[in-house]
């Protein structure tokens, strides 16, 4: 780790920036994050940066993260169906059951 390197981070700390649970995707290092930009204290690398879509109408994402949600609910459910061994089921229902918490969640926010 550079001197600039901890300098920079130490900065960022101050200013308010996070230390981040994820390691660099390049070197496993340490990495702070300001602002949506990721600074690894190891490398100085940042990780590449993705298109997200801003514009997105708030009422399209909820219908599509709800057609996901039961998307992934008919194929856990098709799973827990199948599964013989019981400590897999019981791993499949705790996972429908976060689904169903999630979906309760997103039909209550209008």
């Amino acid at each position: 780790m550079s001197k600039d390197l901890s300098k920079k981070a130490a900065e960022m700390l101050l200013k308010g920036a996070t230390l981040l649970s994820e390691s660099c995707p390049y070197c496993k290092g340490v990495r702070v994050m300001k602002d949506g930009h990721a600074l690894c204290i190891s490398c100085g690398r940042e990780p590449e940066k993705k298109d997200i879509p801003k514009n997105i109408p708030q009422q399209e994402s909820k219908s599509t993260l709800k057609e996901i949600l039961e998307k992934k609910m008919r194929v856990l459910s098709k799973e827990l169906e199948q599964e013989k061994n019981h400590e897999k089921q019981q791993e499949i229902l705790k996972s429908i059951n976060s689904l169903l918490e999630t979906m309760e969640k997103i039909n209550k926010n209008p």
